[in-house]
This record gives C-alpha cells, sequence and structure tokens, in this order.
C-alpha cells in the first residue's frame, strides 16, 4: 500500500522548504501556506521516494527529499508516467497535469543529478487538485488511471 511519507511546503517561491505533519488543500490555492498552489497544473507537486532515492543513488550519497522542492513524498509507489490519472489521498483528488521536469537547481545540488531525474519520470508529478481536504503522513494514497 502506498502511503503519504512526507509533507512540505515554501511559502514564498526559492525560500526553503518547510515540512508539515499535515496540510490543508482546496481547489483555489493548493495546500494552505505554499506559494505555488494558485498555478493550475502545477498547484501541488508529488515526488516518489523510489525514484527520488535511485535518481540520487546514481550521483552519490543521499539527499534529502526536501531539496527536491516537492509537496508531498509517497513511498510505496512509483511515478506514473501519464498525464491524466487521478491520486486519492484522503478525501483529497489531485489529477497528473505533467511531469515534474528536473531543473536548474537539482543540477546545483550535485552534478548529474539533473540528468539522473530525467527517466522514468523521476522528478515526480505536478498536479490540479480537483477536491481539496486535509492530507497527514502516514494517509493511504490510491492512483487510478
Amino acid at each position: 500500500m502506498a502511503t503519504v511519507k512526507g509533507l512540505a511546503i515554501t511559502p514564498k517561491i526559492m525560500a526553503p522548504m518547510e515540512t508539515r505533519a499535515a496540510v490543508s488543500v482546496s481547489v483555489d490555492a493548493g495546500i494552505d501556506g505554499d506559494a505555488r498552489g494558485k498555478k493550475r497544473g502545477r498547484q501541488i507537486s508529488i515526488l516518489f521516494e523510489d525514484d527520488w532515492t535511485d535518481a540520487v543513488a546514481e550521483t552519490g550519497d543521499a539527499i534529502d527529499w526536501t531539496e527536491r522542492r516537492a509537496n508531498i513524498l509517497v513511498t510505496g509507489m512509483r511515478s506514473p508516467q501519464a498525464e491524466g490519472g487521478v491520486f486519492s489521498i484522503g478525501g483529497v483528488k489531485l489529477e497528473v497535469a505533467m511531469e515534474t521536469d528536473p531543473c536548474e537547481i537539482m543540477e546545483g545540488l550535485r552534478p548529474g543529478l539533473r540528468k539522473a531525474m530525467t527517466p522514468g519520470w523521476r522528478g515526480g508529478v505536478c498536479c490540479t487538485v480537483l477536491e481539496g481536504g486535509d492530507i497527514s503522513i502516514g494517509d493511504d494514497v490510491s492512483y487510478t488511471d
């Protein structure tokens, strides 16, 4: 079973990520307190623990998942590698809008990381909120395409 392993927000674009035990999500604003929540198609980003671990392992020692600047870390599932599917987390529904393309920030963390994140959508997915609600660490995650 897939579950939420981590939650994080950035109160300002490019500010350090702040971890949370629980978050509130709305259709209009994404995750409450996250600066990116109003960007349609990129309201919430999801990173998959095994994909992140594989990418980082190709370039060296572990890097904390929050350095990826994602909002939700999911364990027990890999990236669906497709647009249009829907994640259900508690009562929240998130539609996959696109792959989260690895950017130059990843290369700044470690040379080669950007390239290592490219196969298999290892950088995660960006989602649009279909239904709001609350998400907590430990919540079950399901996916339908």
